[in-house]
């Protein structure tokens, strides 16, 4: 262990902070772990919240079986959010109480962002956390028209749970092509289908000029070209500003879009203070890019890394790097992807597109960079296996046509 660290604070009590207060233990760390939690309840797997949550009407999954503060041995401040950060006195402002650090890892988050010139109505929501999730649900019944601005991940599931239970969506993108950045334009458009098939409206290159209520309650969303859509539950899902507002004057250097800036080993601008999840940019050394990743998968990741970092000697410390991995649930398919999108059309190595069951690579400098599965979630760890050792495309699409013939002559 570093010398001179007893106190590890974490503030965030989400999946990047339960990681990192865990990675600490695990990494023989016997000092005292603060956790500030701005949300009362145990940590949650928020992927649920817009699947079964929303569906079933059953409550997030806990990451843990046991009360963290017990299983852990630490100090979890449920329900505070931190408010400050005086990097000079070494302590978190939680409020009127100020918490003593030695080594910090910041892991708050995200939260939507805004539309603006929003009236103040009943039935406009977001999505974030579990308490959320009541209000979005009772909008999704059978005869319900939903609203929902922004085709990203978050709003294609929500989309999904809506039209299996029984509501009317209608779907506005203000992009011609919904997920280019996530998937490449040519994966976008085609699951663009997707939802016009299962009965959502989806209006695209859209934009909303004006969202009216009527007595108190949201009535209808007017757009751009004039058209008028009757709404009675808007869901705005317009992407996610990073919570750093309290770190404003702390010294903690951040990125443009607000998200802390973050070395190789997850270390801010300050020594001694790291951080994980949605609320980082880092250099990525995998693709090159020092950016931000929105997903579970990173967030699980980073908190480790920075938990275990912060409280190891510094030649111990490991650098974070990764193959982006994310997935996601539509219309009854699982669909996963792993790697980097490129300007190129994906090529279909497995599989069929028709049959909903497929897998397709993306190419670059003679490489696979990029994978994606539909219905085939044996495929998708091996290749970001693959594209983590850097495999040749060649070499990569062989193994596919192997696979591709023996499943072949399985089926004659």
């Amino acid at each position: 262990m570093a010398d001179g660290i007893q106190r590890l604070v974490v503030v965030g009590g989400s999946l990047a902070g339960l990681r990192a207060a865990e990675a600490a233990r695990q990494a023989g760390f016997t000092g005292d772990i603060t956790v500030v939690s701005a949300e009362e309840e145990h940590p949650y797997d928020r992927p649920a919240l817009s699947k079964q949550c929303l569906l079933e009407g059953v409550e997030a999954p806990t990451l843990r079986d046991d009360d963290p503060a017990t299983g852990l041995g630490v100090t979890w401040l449920a329900g505070h959010g931190a408010t400050g950060l005086d990097t000079s006195a070494r302590q978190v402002v939680v409020g009127e109480q100020r918490v003593d650090y030695d080594a910090l890892v910041i892991a708050t988050g995200t939260r939507p962002r805004q539309l603006p010139g929003l009236p103040a109505a009943a039935g406009i929501v977001t999505l974030r956390d579990a308490r959320d999730v009541p209000a979005l649900r009772a909008g999704l019944g059978p005869g319900k028209r939903l609203t929902i601005i922004g085709a990203g991940i978050i709003g294609a599931e929500i989309a999904t749970a809506a039209r299996k239970l029984g509501a009317e969506v209608t779907l506005i993108e203000a992009a011609p092509v919904p997920l280019q950045r996530a998937l490449g334009r040519h994966l976008g458009l085609l699951f663009s289908e997707w939802h016009g098939e299962s009965g959502v409206d989806l209006r695209l290159g859209a934009s909303v000029q004006a969202v009216q209520a009527d007595n108190g309650a949201v009535a209808r969303v007017v757009l751009g070209d004039g058209s008028v859509i009757p709404t009675d539950t808007l869901l705005v899902s317009i992407g996610v500003v990073p919570n750093t507002e309290w770190l404003v004057g702390s010294g903690v250097e951040l990125a443009g879009d607000g998200s802390v800036l973050c070395d190789e080993f997850l270390e801010t601008s300050v020594p001694g203070v790291f951080a994980a999840g949605d609320v980082i940019s880092w250099p990525n050394a995998h693709t090159g890019l020092t950016a931000r990743l929105e997903t579970w998968t990173s967030a699980n990741e980073q908190g480790s890394a920075a938990g275990e970092n912060a409280v190891v000697r510094v030649e111990d410390r490991q650098p974070y790097s990764t193959v982006p991995y994310f997935w996601s649930d539509w219309y009854g398919h699982r669909i996963q992807f792993t790697g980097v999108v490129t300007d190129r059309e994906p090529e279909v190595v497995f599989g069929s597109v028709e049959s909903r069951k497929w897998v397709a690579l993306f190419e670059d400098g003679g490489r696979v960079v990029g994978a994606l599965a539909v219905n085939e979630p044996s495929k998708i760890m091996k290749d970001r296996r693959r594209i983590r050792e850097g495999m040749s495309w060649e070499e990569a699409r062989e193994i596919y046509r192997a696979l591709s013939a023996r499943v072949a002559v399985g089926a004659s």
